[in-house]
């Protein structure tokens, strides 16, 4: 059971990750254009509904910030390796986690929350939410965050990535009259094939080809190469001057009336 829910979901981010600004029958696919110019990727026509609906795929203050995001549907042993880097580093970050994942891996979901780190929403079975109603994505997310409490001292979850990057105007909407902050990504690579994983130095080079100030940052804790590679990453580019960030600064910054800033 547990290869046939790694190998569905392999699928899954293969469909997501592969076909970057894709119109899909019930929305869109997420996705840019790579870069490396330590800029923001342009998304087009996805930013102004991203806008719309208070989500996020970037930060853009212009202040070199980092949001380390990693996403979790099953756990391949490198979790814990993960954790030790991010205490050791006093770095914070958010996992998305399914159903799947919670009822697998408590014990590691409590130290998560335990650590300070941020659970995000990623739904409990997986699903296209683009081909759901309001109610049936409700369900999902209420179910997870249910899940998560039961296992952990975070009793409410308030970021929500979507299933296979897929969404549409309505599921932004949807979700955000639901009290959720959509959170998608600006850097990100093909890191979630266990079996054709390629050294760490190649996860490294692809975060640090890609970096820019403000990138929300998807990887997998299923990769060997990302777990090796994270120390490294967050070495260099502390010296290089980066900042680790959470969410809830993000959000929170975002949310601060402008006169606190001076602005007004």
């Amino acid at each position: 059971m547990r290869n046939q829910v790694k190998i569905l979901i392999s699928i899954l981010l293969f469909l997501s990750i592969s076909l970057p600004h894709t119109a899909l029958a019930g929305g869109y696919g997420w996705g840019y254009k790579k870069n490396n110019n330590h800029e923001i990727p342009d998304v087009g026509k996805y930013k102004d509904m991203l806008d719309k609906y208070g989500a996020y795929y970037a930060d853009f203050s212009g202040e070199k910030n980092i949001y380390l995001t990693f996403d979790n549907g099953y756990e391949e042993g490198y979790t814990d390796n993960i954790l030790d880097v991010l205490k050791k580093e006093k770095v914070p970050a958010t996992f998305f986690v399914t159903g799947h994942y919670v009822k697998d891996q408590p014990e590691l979901v409590k130290r998560m929350v335990d650590e300070g780190h941020i659970i995000g929403n990623h739904s409990y079975h997986h699903p296209d939410f683009t081909i759901m109603d309001k109610d049936k994505i409700k369900k999902e997310l209420q179910t997870l965050e249910k899940a998560v409490a039961e296992v952990s001292d975070q009793k409410s979850l308030r970021y929500v990535r979507p299933p296979r990057g897929t969404f549409s105007e309505n599921t932004l909407k949807w979700t955000y009259d639901l009290g959720y902050t959509h959170i998608f990504w600006s850097l990100a690579f093909i890191d979630w094939h266990t079996k054709k994983q390629k050294g760490w130095k190649y996860a490294y080079e692809q975060v640090m080809d890609q970096i820019h100030p403000g990138a929300i940052v998807l990887l997998h804790t299923v990769s060997s190469d990302n777990a090796e590679a994270l120390q490294h990453m967050i070495t260099e580019l502390k010296k290089q001057g980066y900042s680790f960030k959470s969410l809830d600064e993000l959000v929170m910054k975002d949310h601060i009336p402008k006169v606190i800033y001076g602005l007004e």
